[in-house]
């Protein structure tokens, strides 16, 4: 557990800034707003209810919310009890989620419907009891506990090696002010959205949070708000660039003072785009794993002169490695390793899964290179490559292809078993239009060399990306194996699905 100097706990923070400003605005949602009054006495109601069920200094306590207030008062609740709040999809299907709370083993499981003896629902935590009152000042062990799949499809959690406390300055790094409002349209399970939001009500900022990521209604919360602050990630980025002109004309951006984008990498040529829409000062984005071995940050003028970078290490230290755990020369491609500071306590554990290592360093599955002055490049992740023929095919590199089409929502791509080349690639294009695929085809050898072009082209009707940008590729390729698991992909007729071979 890090350590730090006269901490104070999440929950003294909470009741600082509610009795210092009682009727401020602290978060809003759907168009209700919770005082920082409110959001200390509602959870520490709720805190109650918990203890009351056994809930204690260090328990996990599985949070299965959508996003929306009753997200931010159990979290805020459970912190105040020394617990740790672990953010799950309130969406997963029931053996998927019960593979994450074997795992968790959590003392109590907050849902929107209880449906088995440990699940109980906010409504129910709130009705069970009216204390307010204050409880014993608790520090958690652990700030937080996310869940991932990676690229296998197994879950794991990611238990913080920080402590529930205010770390000083955080709110700085973020540039997050106390006059901020502050806008979050990511679900709050995933790692950034849950911890920037934390950061911002800490901070003091009026955090508006979206129920669901909708282009246009963001554009509209914005101007009406006159926001200042937002998180974005790529995916949204670009679906935000794909609304008709006048839809951003029409929008009052202007406000925004500072914008961080992550969780996923961004095609040079669509941030290129939002550099020349809202000003490259306030575009920042943000390279790192949960687990928090080490970070880089870039803004958009040292991107503008380092394109496609995401910036030199700021937290920790980056070596790119071969598999025998050299270190490579700058500009050649490798496997991404990451290192804690030295002397630093561990930044995270592993529940259900253990780490990638060479020596001191770790690494996320990334593939990059480094330039001669500590630019960190991403290529692709080392699990989603390709090999076709013997050639290294990136994912990433094909998708930002296809996403430069103005018929193209957001793609995925996977590599296909053939006999011939060993894989092929494969390419799953969600649009909500008719798509020429010949058309489609010759978009993409203007870009792409022909051993990257994908052999066929899928298209469908669903979205292939969450609100945080994820894609889920083993469970697309899983069901595009004959034979293979198709348990969770949105079943297709045949007018979603329209392939092309042999392209």
């Amino acid at each position: 557990m890090t350590e730090i100097p006269h901490a104070i706990s999440i929950g003294a923070k909470i009741s600082n800034l509610a009795w210092d400003s009682p009727s401020a605005d602290c978060v809003t949602f759907e168009g209700v707003t919770l005082t920082r009054q409110e959001l200390h006495l509602s959870s520490n109601r709720m805190a109650h209810a918990l203890a009351a069920r056994g809930v204690g200094l260090g328990d996990f306590v599985s949070i299965a919310l959508p996003n929306g207030l009753d997200f931010v008062v159990a979290t805020f609740a459970v912190l105040k009890l020394g617990a740790i709040p672990q953010p799950v999809s309130g969406k997963l299907p029931e053996r998927e989620l019960e593979a994450i709370i074997s795992l968790a083993r959590p003392r109590v499981v907050i849902r929107a419907a209880a449906t088995r003896p440990s699940d109980v629902t906010p409504g129910i935590l709130i009705a069970e009891t009216i204390d307010e009152t204050d409880l014993p000042d608790r520090i958690s062990p652990a700030l937080k506990a996310p869940t991932s799949g990676g690229s296998t499809g197994q879950p794991k959690l990611i238990v913080s090696g920080r402590a529930g406390i205010v770390l000083p300055g955080e709110e700085d790094f973020y540039g997050i002010k106390r006059s901020d409002i502050a806008v979050m349209p990511a679900p709050l399970y995933h790692n950034a959205p849950f911890s920037l939001a934390l950061v911002a009500i800490l901070a003091g900022a009026h955090l508006v949070l979206m129920r669901k990521f909708d282009p246009e209604n963001l554009l509209q919360i914005i101007t009406r708000r006159q926001a200042t602050w937002l998180y974005l990630v790529p995916t949204m980025m670009h679906r935000i660039w794909q609304l008709p002109q006048e839809a951003r004309d029409r929008s009052d951006i202007s406000s925004l003072r500072k914008v961080w984008h992550m969780a996923a990498p961004c095609p040079p040529r669509l941030k290129e785009a939002w550099i020349g829409w809202i000003g490259a000062e306030k575009l920042w984005e943000l390279y790192g794993g949960t687990e928090s071995q080490a970070v880089t940050v870039i803004g958009g003028q040292d991107w503008l002169g380092h394109r496609g970078s995401v910036g030199r290490p700021v937290i920790g230290e980056i070596a790119i490695l071969d598999d025998e755990g050299r270190r490579l020369a700058p500009g050649t491609v490798g496997t991404v390793y990451l290192r804690m500071p030295s002397n630093a306590a561990p930044t995270y554990r592993y529940i259900g899964a253990r780490a990638e290592r060479i020596g001191e360093w770790e690494t996320l599955g990334d593939l990059g290179w480094m330039d001669q002055n500590d630019y960190l490049y991403l290529t692709d992740r080392r699990t989603d490559m390709i090999l076709v023929g013997g050639a290294n095919v990136y994912p990433a590199e094909v998708e930002a292809a296809l996403e430069e089409h103005p018929l193209v929502t957001s793609s995925a791509v996977i590599g296909l078993p053939d006999e011939d080349l060993g894989h092929r690639v494969h390419a799953i294009v969600q649009t909500s239009s008719t798509i020429d695929l010949d058309e489609l085809n010759r978009h993409l050898a203007e870009r792409l060399v022909s051993y990257k072009r994908p052999r066929s082209i899928e298209i469908v009707a669903y979205p292939l990306r969450d609100d945080a940008g994820k894609v889920r590729r083993f469970q697309l390729r899983a069901d595009r194996v004959p034979g293979a698991a198709s348990s969770e992909a949105p079943r297709m007729s045949n007018d979603e699905r329209l392939t092309l071979e042999g392209r």
